[in-house]
């Protein structure tokens, strides 16, 4: 066996896979992937199940060394820097490390997670059918918290197998589309329309159970107490503050604050990819047009297998393209002659 030891980690990084669908009846709050597309992406890199344990990485950096054999691993999801014993690493592409090699990965840009799949899986004890970790809850393996220094995450030697690439339909700053309801009703249509017509901004406080969200008062028609019911990823509740909380994978299973509209399925990955004080604004849809929207996503996922690309192994000098100008000109990443070292 091999192991992927964690030698450094930032804060809201965790063992995650496609959670626990079918658990709310229990009252147990499902978690799971904040991005299914790039946690599914990461792992068809290495030929695992889409939905596969792998770490879920925040915003921060984080390093991890490879112990007792070789370890090939995936990465997907928020750009960053990546490099395995100077060695670049790019997003959206596999790598192996070899006995004693460390994976440095750098601070998220463009959003908030990645997700490193390990080849053959994590080793652990599913509990409620997944290891996913839900830290509040104290549920997840191989470890029911947040990842820390030391952390030891163990799997089978690398197979040896020919890295890949995978290619993934570009990201956009496009509205995040909702659907209105199921408590619509509780606002007024200047509410509504206020909702739609604002900038937002997700708060720095906010993490996996939900994202609070920064703008205008959206006030109630008559009071913020409900009967508690059911909630989804994406709910949007309206608290008697008038500030939106987006619910996230670690949120609670029933809620007593109205919800004025839902995030469609389809955008709920970028959505959670956004980072805090980054604004965005919403855009309503109807039923149908989420429901295509969702047959659309299925589709991108089946397709994530045909997606993959072999790639070539160019040698690449991290030192020297951190030192590249690339301001001005084309820069080849493949082509030092365009790197413009700096001269000592």
């Amino acid at each position: 066996m091999s192991k992927l030891v964690v030698a450094s980690i930032g804060p809201a990084s965790s063992v995650q896979d496609g959670g626990r669908p079918g658990s709310q009846r229990y009252g147990l709050t499902p978690s799971g992937a904040m991005d299914r597309l790039a946690l599914a992406a990461a792992n068809a890199l290495v030929g695992n199940e889409l939905f596969a344990a792998a770490i879920e990485i925040g915003p921060f950096g984080a390093t991890f060394t490879a112990r007792g054999g070789a370890v090939r691993v995936g990465l997907a999801g928020a750009s960053r820097n990546a490099e395995i014993g100077g060695r670049a690493i790019a997003v959206n592409s596999s790598a192996a490390l070899a006995d004693g090699e460390t994976l440095t990965l750098g601070f998220a840009r463009g959003g908030s997670f990645s997700y490193l799949a390990i080849e053959h899986g994590i080793e652990g004890e599913p509990m409620f059918g997944s290891l996913a970790v839900n830290a509040r809850a104290g549920l997840g393996s191989p470890y029911p918290r947040p990842l820390q220094d030391g952390d030891e995450l163990t799997t089978q030697a690398a197979s040896g197998a020919a890295e890949r690439r995978i290619e993934l339909p570009a990201t956009n700053d496009a509205p995040i589309r909702i659907v209105f309801g199921p408590q619509d009703d509780e606002f007024s249509e200047e509410s509504k329309k206020l909702f739609l017509d604002s900038e937002w901004k997700i708060s720095a406080t906010s993490d996996r159970m939900g994202y609070r969200l920064e703008g205008p008062v959206i006030k109630h028609l008559d009071g913020h107490n409900i009967v508690s019911d059911g909630t989804v990823n994406g709910s949007v509740q309206i608290p008697g503050n008038g500030q939106p909380i987006v619910l996230m994978p670690d949120r609670g299973t029933s809620g007593g604050y109205p919800k004025i509209a839902t995030l469609i399925s389809a955008d709920f990955g970028r959505f959670a990819q956004i980072s805090a004080g980054r604004p965005f604004r919403f855009k309503a849809v109807t039923m149908a047009e989420a429901q295509a929207e969702a047959s659309k996503f299925q589709e991108l996922l089946r397709s994530l297998p045909e997606r993959l690309r072999g790639i070539e192994d160019f040698g690449l000098n991290v030192e020297a393209l951190r030192d590249a100008n690339v301001a001005g000109q084309a820069v080849s990443a493949v082509d030092a002659a365009t790197w413009q070292v700096a001269v000592p």
